[in-house]
């Protein structure tokens, strides 16, 4: 076969060629055009042509070149290859690129790790609405007519003044998420033991240490026999979970409507190992929940005999729990929604 039916043969077959992939366009322009490529071995043949025939065959050779250049072209086109003139490069070691899924909140992590502690324990979990009526939010709950909490410097009362059969029927953002434990009481019989997750609202000026809206979880336990030790118990096993197994906890005398006796519950301070630091004020002793024995107005309340069962309650702000488990000094920071700040939290933290 002499040079110019080489040559034919060679612009048949680039007008033929096909490729599905980068990859096979990669493998036209190595087998055409590379440096050991059909292209280029006709030009080093072409050096041997005799004089009378370069003109012919220069320009047959010019053209076989173009084609097969506008051929890779169309294939790197109707393949999605890269315009680059050089190799494609496929490393398939490489990891892939993942776009960022995000986390979650700090407060969902907290939370969701609060209510896992109790689950474990045995309890339910309970949700209720966040516009409450008084007698959930306040009545049920022992708090007497006078009670400052009723007043609109701590209430967000969304209508006021409103009166049904049973008495005042105002309705409120509640306060507390005791009202959920109102209304589980209200419709299940004793065992009773649950938490209640939730948002609540105060009218409270927007700081570092409070904010208007914040998150609570409190728990409620009622059966025959429930006693104060059992309060004291669950309470001490809840912080040593939460903050590990050297932490201690004391119990102060307080007052709540709805609980009686009442006590406040005060946690090692686990940034000075009890020691003394501006965290715990020099105590060593930091607050973070509220506890008592279920008052038996309250049980009356919601239809269950207190003869017969009694039961505990208490209540915490899991911006109060994060604070000590994060050690962030300004509340403010969790709703201002900066990446920055929220993409350091991780639910490896609380892996055990």
């Amino acid at each position: 076969m002499n040079l110019l039916q080489r040559v034919e043969a060679l612009e048949a077959e680039i007008g033929a060629a096909v490729a599905a992939n980068a990859d096979e366009v990669e493998r036209f322009r190595v087998a055409m055009l590379g440096r050991n490529g059909q292209v280029t071995a006709l030009f080093d043949a072409f050096k041997t042509v005799p004089a009378e025939e370069k003109r012919q065959l220069g320009q047959r050779l010019n053209q076989l070149k173009q084609a097969a250049q506008a051929k890779w072209e169309d294939l790197k086109a109707a393949a999605g290859a890269s315009t680059s003139s050089g190799p494609a490069v496929t490393d398939p070691t490489r990891p892939a690129a993942l776009d960022h899924a995000g986390s979650l909140h700090p407060i969902s992590l907290v939370r969701d790790r609060i209510v896992d502690v109790f689950a474990r324990l045995g309890y339910t979990v309970s949700q209720g609405p966040e516009v409450e009526d008084d007698h959930h939010n306040f009545s049920a709950l022992n708090f007497p007519p006078d009670h400052p909490a009723r007043d609109m410097q701590d209430t967000f009362f969304v209508s006021l003044g409103a009166v049904d059969a049973e008495g005042p029927a105002d309705l409120a953002l509640r306060t507390h998420t005791s009202s959920v434990q109102v209304r589980v009481m209200e419709r299940s019989k004793p065992p009773i033991r649950t938490v209640s997750p939730g948002r609540v609202y105060r009218n409270e000026a927007i700081s570092a240490r409070a904010h208007c809206m914040f998150h609570q979880v409190e728990g409620l336990y009622v059966d025959k026999g429930v006693s104060f030790a059992e309060l004291k118990g669950t309470l001490d096993h809840f912080a040593k979970r939460m903050f590990g197994p050297d932490v201690a906890i004391r119990l102060r005398p307080s007052y709540f409507p709805f609980t009686e006796p009442s006590a406040e519950v005060d946690m090692s301070c686990t940034i000075c190992a009890g020691k003394g630091c501006n965290v715990c004020k020099h105590s060593g002793w930091v607050e973070i929940m509220g506890c008592g024995m279920v008052d038996p107005a309250v049980l009356t309340n919601c239809g269950i005999d207190p003869a017969v069962y009694s039961g505990f309650a208490f209540g915490m702000g899991v911006e109060r729990i994060a604070q000590l488990l994060y050690r962030v000094p300004d509340l403010r920071l969790y709703w201002e929604n900066d990446a920055r700040f929220l993409g350091q939290f991780s639910v490896d933290a609380f892996r055990s």
